[in-house]
């Protein structure tokens, strides 16, 4: 083997090592962030009798047509369990409002109009861009102390770990009936997004 090819040998088995940390670091972040987040995830029944400031319903796409996505849908139909149950006055929509094309608040209002949420217990919020932003804005522009966010497992756990460091009281109904297509790409997205929000809130 020349010099040349144990050079290039060499530094490529650096960047494996380098490598292999830093997915061992992410990985260990990953399991603190679900278990700080995991003690906080009930069912509807479960926070049946409670009472919040607001159920907080997090967006997650909209179809061509521009309804609510699958993931979206359950979101929303879990959010008009818990208020139908009591749980709270007021279902505080966040999401993308980017364009008269695409408009996440609005399909959320309408679908929760359609299902017996009046009018006068939404309210919307069209710049919940991320899940960090939403939870934020919740507390500092809406003025909630106690809330109970609606959405699926996997994204609960980093949900959740956000409120508790930004000095939330939240609960979290876990809204998945099922396995939706393309959730081990979704799952390799949050691995990512935690290690972020980790990072983003380690001071606080």
């Amino acid at each position: 083997m020349s010099e040349k090819a144990r050079k290039v040998l060499k530094i490529l088995s650096i960047a494996v090592v380098i490598g292999l940390i830093l997915v061992l670091i992410g990985a260990c972040i990953n399991l603190y962030v679900i278990h700080t987040g995991g003690k906080r995830i009930y069912s509807v029944k479960a926070v049946r009798g409670s009472h919040a400031d607001c159920i907080l319903v997090l967006g997650a796409g909209l179809k061509p047509d521009g309804s609510p996505s699958d993931m979206l849908r359950d979101r929303l139909s879990f959010a008009c369990d818990l208020w139908q149950e009591g749980v709270s006055d007021t279902v505080l929509i966040s999401g993308d409002r980017a364009s008269e094309s695409y408009d996440e608040v609005t399909a959320m209002k309408n679908y929760l109009l359609a299902h017996g949420v009046p009018e006068e217990a939404i309210l919307e919020d069209p710049m919940g861009f991320s899940t960090s932003e939403s939870l934020i804005r919740a507390k500092e522009v809406y003025g909630y102390e106690n809330i109970i966010v609606v959405t699926q497992r996997y994204h609960l756990y980093r949900a959740l770990y956000v409120a508790e460091k930004i000095g939330l009281d939240a609960k979290g109904v876990n809204s998945d009936p099922f396995t939706y297509r393309g959730q081990v790409l979704r799952d390799m997205r949050e691995f990512a997004a935690r290690v972020k929000d980790f990072f983003k809130f380690l001071s606080l």
